[in-house]
């Protein structure tokens, strides 16, 4: 049994995260602002904190921890001109700061985790592929995408970090962007797939990078997005 910290990890892509780490009766300790609808369960470990102002709960994290993903992120489309400063503070501090701020609380424990720990982080496809309207949350995300190659140059050989950029998820976060029956078939019909990822599909990529079949692989940014990134 592996403990794993899933920070932001009571929704969306997060939840689907810690329901497929539970399931395999690892120790899954959670840092969100809100429980919402974790199950009580004796491997489930919850604090409610905001990562990116409040004090860290450093004590929840144990001596070795064997891996971290940070979920939390943003989507906010708007015009370049219509974008303010503020908002691209609050994009890099939710992406950026929030990230950086868990990884040095848990930098000690990943590095004597027994064999290589793992660090997943989330970027978007809209960083390697230019898209209107997604200044604000591109900027953060190639931050995240230069902050993944960095500490994985950084920490190996004991800590594999790597990202995942997805596209458009059906998660609370997206749900602006999905709320009619026309604006999910628009979305699916942007993808060579013909159709939207799931939440599922982020976390059974993320438990891949968690665990040993993924311990070959870091600094790297792979793309779960329907094929739109490449075709």
């Amino acid at each position: 049994m592996s403990t794993y910290l899933i920070v932001g990890g009571s929704s969306g892509i997060g939840r689907a995260i810690v329901d497929r780490l539970l399931t395999k009766n690892h120790h899954v300790i959670v840092w969100s602002r809100e429980r919402r609808g974790l199950p009580q369960a004796e491997n489930l470990e919850f604090h409610s904190v905001d990562v990116t102002k409040d004090d860290l709960p450093t004590d929840s994290i144990p001596a070795q921890l064997d891996g971290l993903v940070y979920c939390p992120g943003t989507i906010d489309l708007k015009s370049f001109r219509s974008l303010k400063p503020d908002l691209f503070h609050r994009s890099f501090d939710i992406n950026v700061i929030g990230a950086v701020r868990c990884i040095q609380a848990a930098e000690r424990p990943l590095k004597k985790s027994e064999g290589s720990s793992s660090i997943v982080l989330f970027s978007t496809v809209a960083v390697s592929k230019g898209m209107p309207f997604h200044a604000a949350v591109a900027s953060a995300k190639g931050a995240v995408e230069g902050l993944t190659r960095s500490l994985a140059a950084e920490f190996a050989p004991q800590v594999r970090v790597n990202a995942i950029a997805p596209s458009l998820t059906d998660t609370p976060l997206a749900e602006g962007l999905l709320k009619t029956d026309d604006k999910r078939q628009a979305g699916a019909d942007r993808h060579p797939l013909k159709k939207i990822g799931t939440a599922n599909d982020m976390a059974a990529m993320a438990e891949f990078l968690l665990n040993d079949d993924a311990a070959f692989i870091t600094a790297q940014i792979i793309g779960v997005d329907g094929g739109l990134s490449s075709l």
